[in-house]
C-alpha cells in the first residue's frame, strides 16, 4: 500500500504546484501577455506577490482570501483551481500507477490541459490554438513511453486512429450545426480522441457520449432556469474535457457495468 500510495500523494502535491501555475495560464493567454513576465502579482495593487504568500491554497486560507498590502480580496477560484488540479492529479495517478505507470506524464500533462482550457473556454468562450495544436506532439510523444515499455505499438497506433476517428467526428458536427460546435472544440477533439483511444474503442465512447450527456443536461437545467434559450450560446470544451476525465478514471469500469447490463 505504501509503495502505492506514495506517487499518488506526490502527484496529488505536484498537481497543487501546477494549479498555481494553471491560474496564470488561464488570465494571461487569452490577453496574450507572456506567461514568464512579470511574475505573480496582486490583481488590484499590481505589487508582487512574496514566494511565502504564493503557496497553494495555504496562503489563500491563511491571508483570509486578501492581498497581503492592499487588503483587496482575491477570487476564490484560485485555491479552488489549486486544489481541484491536485486532487484530478492524485486521482489520475492512482487509476494509472500500476499496469500504466508509464502513461502517467501523458494523462497529467492532458489533465493540467484540459483544467486550463475548461476555464479558458468557460471565461472567454473559445479554446486558444497556441494551447491545443501543440497537445497533439506532446501527447503522442508522452504516449510513446507506454507504448516502448510494454512494446504496446498496437494500442498506440489505434489510438491515433480513433483520434482521427473523434475529429473528423466533431468536423461532421461542426458542419451539420455550425452554430453548436465551435473550431476550438474541433481542433482539440483530436486530443480527446487520442487519451481516450489509448484505452481502447470502449472508453472512447464512453468519454464521447459523457460530454454530450452533461452539455445537455446542464443545457437543460439553464433553460428550465430562465438562464439560456435554445439560441444561447454554451461553451462546449468544458464538457469534451470533463466527459474525457470520466473516460479516462472510470470509463472501463462504466463500460464493463453497461454491458453486464445488456449481457
Amino acid at each position: 500500500m505504501p509503495s502505492v500510495l506514495t506517487p499518488v500523494v506526490l502527484a496529488g502535491v505536484f498537481g497543487l504546484l501546477i494549479g498555481s501555475f494553471l491560474n496564470v495560464v488561464v488570465y494571461r493567454v487569452p490577453r496574450g501577455e507572456s506567461l514568464v513576465s512579470p511574475g505573480s502579482h496582486c490583481p488590484t495593487c499590481g505589487r508582487p506577490i512574496a514566494a511565502y504568500d504564493n503557496v497553494p491554497v495555504v496562503s489563500w486560507l491563511l491571508l483570509r482570501g486578501r492581498c497581503r498590502r492592499c487588503k483587496a480580496p482575491i477570487s476564490v477560484r484560485y485555491p479552488l483551481v489549486e486544489l481541484v488540479t491536485g486532487v484530478l492529479f492524485a486521482a489520475v495517478t492512482a487509476r494509472l500507477v500500476g499496469d500504466q505507470a508509464w502513461a502517467v506524464p501523458a494523462y497529467l500533462f492532458f489533465t493540467a490541459m484540459g483544467v486550463a482550457l475548461a476555464l479558458i473556454d468557460i471565461d472567454v468562450k473559445r479554446l486558444p490554438d497556441v494551447m491545443t495544436l501543440p497537445s497533439y506532439p506532446v501527447m503522442g510523444v508522452l504516449l510513446l513511453l507506454p507504448a516502448i515499455a510494454s512494446s504496446a505499438w498496437g494500442t498506440y497506433g489505434l489510438a491515433w486512429a480513433y483520434a482521427a476517428a473523434m475529429f473528423l467526428f466533431y468536423v461532421v458536427l461542426r458542419v451539420i450545426y455550425p452554430g453548436g460546435m465551435g473550431m476550438g472544440d474541433v481542433k482539440y477533439s483530436g486530443v480527446v480522441g487520442l487519451a481516450l483511444g489509448w484505452f481502447g474503442w470502449r472508453v472512447l465512447i464512453v468519454g464521447g457520449f459523457t460530454a454530450f450527456l452533461l452539455g445537455g443536461v446542464l443545457g437543460a437545467l439553464l433553460m428550465l432556469a430562465g438562464r439560456a434559450g435554445r439560441k444561447s450560446r454554451v461553451p462546449f470544451g468544458p464538457f469534451m474535457i470533463a466527459g474525457a476525465l470520466v473516460g479516462v478514471l472510470w470509463g472501463a469500469d462504466i463500460a464493463s457495468w453497461y454491458s453486464g447490463l445488456l449481457g
